[in-house]
Order: structure tokens, then sequence, then C-alpha cells
């Protein structure tokens, strides 16, 4: 499966769980990290929970290799890294706190059936 079937897998993954703003980075001229990051959030840590979840058992289910997911028992930033496709799900608080698409505001944003927002 390449990075661009992942991240969408991964995006499908997020709504199919109720994700709001799902957000797809192209990183791939941008950062050596990763060739997309993912950035989605929910509204309350059980749902953040739930989402990283899912992301994790439908990219296993898929043949990835999750390669680690951190931040899972606090719920307010859960990283879920498939290598070439990092997802961040944050709690919608912290969302707004870290930025990250301001972080990284030059990696050109993905269009995907998924990416809108709340």
């Amino acid at each position: 499966m390449n990075s661009k079937d992942l991240v969408n897998l991964a995006a499908k993954a997020c709504d199919d769980k109720r994700a709001e703003d799902i957000v797809i980075l192209d990183m791939e001229n941008v950062s050596l990290i990763a060739d997309y990051f993912l950035i989605c959030d929910g509204s309350s840590e059980r749902q953040v929970q739930a989402i990283a979840r899912e992301i994790k058992e439908q990219a296993e289910e898929a043949g990835t290799e999750v390669k680690r997911m951190e931040g899972f028992d606090q719920a307010r930033w859960v990283l879920v890294d498939l290598g070439d496709v990092v997802c961040h799900v944050f709690h919608r608080e912290e969302r707004n706190y870290y930025n990250l698409e301001r972080l990284w505001g030059d990696a050109p944003l993905v269009e995907t059936e998924f990416s809108h927002g709340g």
C-alpha cells in the first residue's frame, strides 16, 4: 500500500468515527519525517481514543504495521505513526493550541472526500 492510499485509509477511519476538520498535509518536499501528516480532532477524550483506535485497526487490517502510538491514555494529542503517514488526533482544545497547520504552513493541503471542515 503506498502512502497516498494509506493516508486515505486513515482519513476514512477518522471519518468513520466522526472526527472533525480532517486535514491532510503533503510533507514530501517539506520534511523527512513522513510523506503525509493527517490532522483531525475529537470533542472528548473518549472520541479521540476511538478515532486513534480505528486508524490503528484499519491500518493493521490493510497489512500496515503501526510503528508507534503515543498519548493514547491522556487522549489530548494521540500520535499514530504509520511510517510514511503520521496521524495527529487532537482533543479540540489542544488542536487550537498546537496549530500544526500553521507550524507546517509551507506544506500543501491534500483534498480528499474526507477532508472537510467541522
